[in-house]
Formats: structure tokens, sequence, C-alpha cells
């Protein structure tokens, strides 16, 4: 086990890592007070405060795992509360859809920020200087977990928030039919982990475009400004 490269991509990842996920729940908070509830704000949760978003497994021992384990730096914040009953009638299923895609487009929006912000640190900033590359990693990182966040969790299953944009155009029989697949959630998720160790790619697939638009991103922003 390498020490120095374990406190390395922590030292890296962290900044961008965190950014991510509390700007992604402040989101989701934000835009389901625009909808009439205020119940995130009411509970100290519309806040760029890491420690009221911090979840013990998702923001320090998963991402830790990733760390010492050589994977990708992954995790979540806690989910702020959304007491869907206080949007009015008339925009229940609009606010249901925003609300919910409020998170992953924070993400693609911070991604792409982060992109844009490579390319003015390449423009401006002295190559030869000590901090160049350790800033340069920072924000690389930046846009990996931003893209791969938002790809992640607008994925259409239980409980992530694709799910809930797509439960928002649904009605009847087939939103029951719909929701009542979250009861699978764990054996899926479980199923994926299995694959991924036996070498087998199966998000991957689902993430990867994302990943690309990032990369893209990055590349055109820096060319724009060579």
């Amino acid at each position: 086990m390498d020490i120095q490269k374990i406190l390395f991509t922590i030292a890296h990842c962290t900044p961008g890592f965190l950014l991510a996920i509390i700007i992604h729940e402040y989101a989701h908070g934000y835009v389901a007070k625009i909808f009439g509830d205020d119940t995130a704000e009411r509970e100290g949760r519309l806040t760029f405060n890491p420690a009221a978003h911090i979840d013990p497994m998702g923001t320090i021992v998963w991402p830790l795992i990733g760390a010492v384990s050589g994977w990708a730096v992954f995790g979540w914040a806690k989910p702020v509360p959304i007491s869907v009953g206080n949007f009015s009638r008339q925009n229940y299923r609009k606010a249901i859809f925003w609300v919910s895609f409020a998170g992953p487009l924070s993400n693609f929006i911070l991604g792409t920020i982060s992109a844009l912000a490579i390319a003015l640190w390449f423009r401006f900033a002295p190559s030869d200087s000590t901090y160049f590359m350790a800033v340069t990693e920072i924000l690389k990182y930046s846009v990996f977990i931003n893209f791969l966040l938002g790809g992640f969790n607008i994925i259409p299953w239980p409980p992530l928030d694709g799910s809930r944009m797509l439960a928002s155009f649904l009605h009847g029989e087939t939103l029951r039919k719909y929701e009542s697949l979250s009861q699978y959630t764990l054996y899926v998720f479980i199923g994926i982990f299995a694959l991924s160790m036996m070498g087998i790619p199966t998000i991957h697939y689902i993430l990867e475009p994302f990943l690309r638009v990032g990369n893209f991103l990055t590349l055109f922003f820096v060319s724009l400004m060579s």
C-alpha cells in the first residue's frame, strides 16, 4: 500500500468531491424552495457548510475505500429533506421534475465551469510554479467527479434523481409498477459491483458518454485559449 499515493489522491480529490456533492444537494433544496417547499432551509440544509451535508458512509467511508483501493473517489451527501406536499397541485409534477433534475444539472454546470477553469489556469498560471500540477489535478478531478455524479444520478432507476424525473410523467398503474422497481435496487447495485470486480464493465457504458463530454469541454476551452 503506497501511503503517499493515497494521501495525494485524497488531497487532490477532496475539494472537488465536497463541492460537487454539496452543490448537488443545495440545488435540490433551493429549487424546492422556489416551488414552495422550504423544508431544507428550515432544517439548516440550504447551506454550503460541508458539516450539514456529511453522510458518514457516503461522504467519508466510501470515498476512502475508493482512494485506498485505487478506484475513483466517489460518494454522496446526506439527501436534503423535501416535502412534496408543499408543492401546489397545479405545479406538482413540474416541481418534482425540476427539483429532481436540479442536482444533476448543478453538477453538469459545475463540471463545465471546472473545465473552463482548467483552460484559464493553463493560460495564465506560471507552469513552472510548485503548485501548478497540484491545482491542475484538483481541477481535472472536479471535471471528472461532476460529470460522473451528474451522469450517475440521471439514470432512471429508483431512487436516483432520474427515476423521479421520469416518474413525474407517469400516472396510475404505470407509475406504481415503475416505483416498485426500487425493491430490486440493492440487488442491481450488488450485481453491478460484482461484475465490475470480475472485470466486466456494466455501468461504465452508461457513464462513459458523460465523462467524454467533460473531456471534450476541457480540450475545447483549452484550445480556445491557446
